[in-house]
């Protein structure tokens, strides 16, 4: 009999999802994109995945699944070309999420321990956690749970006490008048910078394929989500607040893409910098572990479910296939993109599969006791979000928006072919 998970685990969860990677990765990218106005980002993006984890609290609910999202857009639309595509695209998402752990990894690596050039070293340390998470995956995946749980303490533990010394530090400090209203950039651009970093809030989904073990599951379940949520959007909005206000502007540019470390220089000194270094390699390390099984679950469930070649359930060393096609997928994309044209795309990618459950939440609201008013504006606000970071990323950014929909319509287009192709069921 499976241990059942108290509401302490399930937002452990939660937030272990959410405060894995992302903000060491895309903090510097907000920053670029939305100035003064990098706090109002992070709260705009926190406030949709806020609303879309009502639809999520419902569906959880109602439909307890360890296939969690590929679950919820099945029991929305049916077993069609249309979910086998938004699950697919979940799965590469997946893979997408793991490049930008990479990439930070890659980044933050050379702070600590710089080998050749600063260009090299990223492929070196991008591409050896990769491979060292993968072999730790397929050796074990109970020391990939171990790490978690360890991880989610550390970072944290860390990530707190910057924020706490980070609000006394900017006492007196000169760049904190770049929080001013004048220094923020517009309104849309704010928005869009938002958008850019969603992919940084994503991870609360990962509830829903715990969802079966959760105990009392009606209270702990809104519980979960709401609570890891709204924690991880207070987080995130003062630990942009310290950024921004204690570095000036060109030196949080040079520093873009291990910006944090670089903020706790004020407060810290050398030792702040280095502890946030480690801080962000056992966080984007923790995060690619955890991610890597995921990956592969979900690839076996859309396999298990006909919406991929039932070849995908098979094992290899004990674990599905998938985990090793998502292993190399990742060490691909890492090693070809950059950091803000795969933020871009992990962020299209989940604001589309978002609004998908959200109209999935709004079909199904009859039957899990929920507003139908709830999910359709969460499925309208994403559908927007959507649209505006499409548009806004097209003149600045257009590899990233020409990867994502190249990723979408493959997606869409390979489940329409396998589901052509695919030998008919008996019943």
């Amino acid at each position: 009999m499976n241990k059942k998970i108290g509401l302490k685990e399930a937002i452990s969860i939660g937030i272990g999802g959410m405060v894995g990677g992302g903000i060491f990765a895309v903090l510097g990218l907000a920053v670029s994109l939305s100035k003064g106005g990098t706090p109002l980002a992070f709260l705009f993006a926190g406030l949709l995945a806020l609303i879309t984890s009502y639809s999520y609290v419902k569906l959880s609910i109602a439909y307890p699944d360890r296939g969690g999202t590929v679950k919820f857009v099945n029991q929305g639309f049916g077993k069609s070309v249309f979910s086998g595509g938004v699950n697919n695209l979940l799965w590469i998402s997946y893979i997408i999420m793991l490049s930008l752990y990479a990439s930070a990894f890659g980044s933050y690596g050379p702070n600590l321990l710089q080998i050749f050039s600063k260009t090299t070293d990223f492929h070196i340390y991008a591409s050896a956690i990769i491979i060292i998470a993968t072999a730790i995956n397929y050796y074990s995946i109970k020391v990939v749970g171990k790490i978690e749980s360890y991880a989610v303490i550390i970072k944290l533990i860390i990530l707190i006490s910057f924020v706490i010394i980070g609000i006394f530090g900017l006492i007196g400090n000169p760049n904190i008048g770049q929080l001013s209203i004048a220094e923020w950039e517009s309104p849309l651009k704010i928005l869009t910078g938002g958008m850019v970093i969603f992919v940084a809030y994503e991870g609360f989904e990962l509830i829903a394929n715990a969802a079966p073990d959760i105990e009392n599951p009606d209270r702990n379940i809104p519980r979960a989500y709401y609570y890891s949520v709204i924690f991880v959007i207070l987080l995130y909005v003062i630990i942009a607040v310290v950024t921004v206000g204690s570095l000036t502007f060109s030196q949080l540019a040079t520093a873009r893409d291990y910006v944090l470390a670089e903020a706790a220089k004020p407060m810290l000194g050398k030792i702040g910098f280095t502890i946030i270094t480690i801080a962000a390699l056992i966080s984007t390390f923790s995060a690619i572990n955890a991610s890597l099984y995921g990956g592969s679950r979900v690839s076996y469930e859309i396999a298990e479910d006909d919406e991929l070649p039932h070849q995908l359930t098979a094992r290899l060393w004990n674990h599905p296939v998938g985990l090793l096609i998502t292993a190399i997928s990742t060490l691909v994309l890492s090693n070809t993109l950059n950091l803000e044209s795969i933020s871009t795309a992990g962020s299209v990618g989940f604001l589309l599969i978002f609004a998908v459950v959200n109209f999935a939440g709004f079909k199904l609201s009859g039957n899990i006791s929920g507003s139908r008013f709830v999910p359709f504006s969460g499925f309208l606000l994403c559908s927007i979000a959507f649209i505006i970071l499409i548009v806004q990323q097209y003149s600045s950014n257009r590899t990233g928006v020409i990867v994502a929909f190249s990723i979408i319509f493959l997606c869409f287009v390979l489940e329409w072919i396998y589901k052509l192709t695919a030998p008919v069921k008996s019943t």
